[in-house]
């Protein structure tokens, strides 16, 4: 199981500088999509040997929400709001892999002093940390609402690995609760990406600093 550990953090580090790198949109959904399915799995992979009914239920309803919900309703929001491509973010694209690179390097640097219970693979940790801090420069250093939306749910996965590594035994109504909440923060932000298309005929989330009154 170690390796598959492992081969899904691989994974997980590959989604992540390739959203960084990537300016269509749908693009990006996919591979958010892509880190849902894999997160899926870690529960059952880390608690292989205690395996219960409550894992497998937070994997399937992960799967299901983050790998089937979430995609399909940033890919409605995409289609009313007529937008493909992220054109003039804040930070350029190979910058933004060269950051991702930074976060990681970093990750890697914080994840070798945190001594935690309950590890299970040397590199989660630095995964993770690295998915939190992507998702924070995805959010600041992109202009689209719905860019934002996606470095949100990259920073809530790496929320939701971390989580895995501090518990042996995940508590399935919190870490429930937790995607519920999500879902409905990303529900209330597929509207508002909607409506701020149908106002102002865009979604840069820049230019509502120019709203008055």
């Amino acid at each position: 199981m170690s390796r598959l550990i492992e081969l899904s953090m691989a994974l997980l580090i590959l989604t992540n500088l390739l959203l960084l790198g990537s300016s269509r949109l749908t693009s990006c959904i996919r591979l958010v999509a892509m880190q849902g399915v894999i997160l899926s799995f870690l529960p059952v992979l880390t608690q292989w040997h205690e395996l219960g009914a409550a894992t497998v239920g937070m994997s399937l309803t992960t799967l299901a929400i983050k790998g089937v919900v979430f995609p399909l309703l940033l890919g409605r929001a995409i289609r009313e709001a007529r937008v493909q491509r992220e054109v003039e973010p804040f930070v350029g694209y190979t910058l933004s892999i060269i950051a991702g690179i930074l976060c990681l390097a970093i990750s890697v640097w914080l994840g070798g002093r945190l001594e935690l219970v309950g590890e299970r693979s040397p590199m989660v940790v630095p995964v993770a940390l690295a998915m939190i801090l992507t998702g924070l420069f995805f959010v600041v250093s992109r202009r689209k609402a719905l860019s934002q939306v996606l470095g949100y749910l990259t920073l809530e996965n790496g929320i939701y690995a971390f989580g895995l590594v501090l518990l042996r035994e995940t508590p399935f109504l919190v870490e429930l609760g937790m995607l519920l909440d999500v879902f409905v923060a990303v529900f209330v932000m597929g509207i508002a990406i909607f409506r701020i298309n149908r106002e102002f005929n865009h979604i840069n989330a820049d230019e509502l600093d120019s709203l008055k009154g």
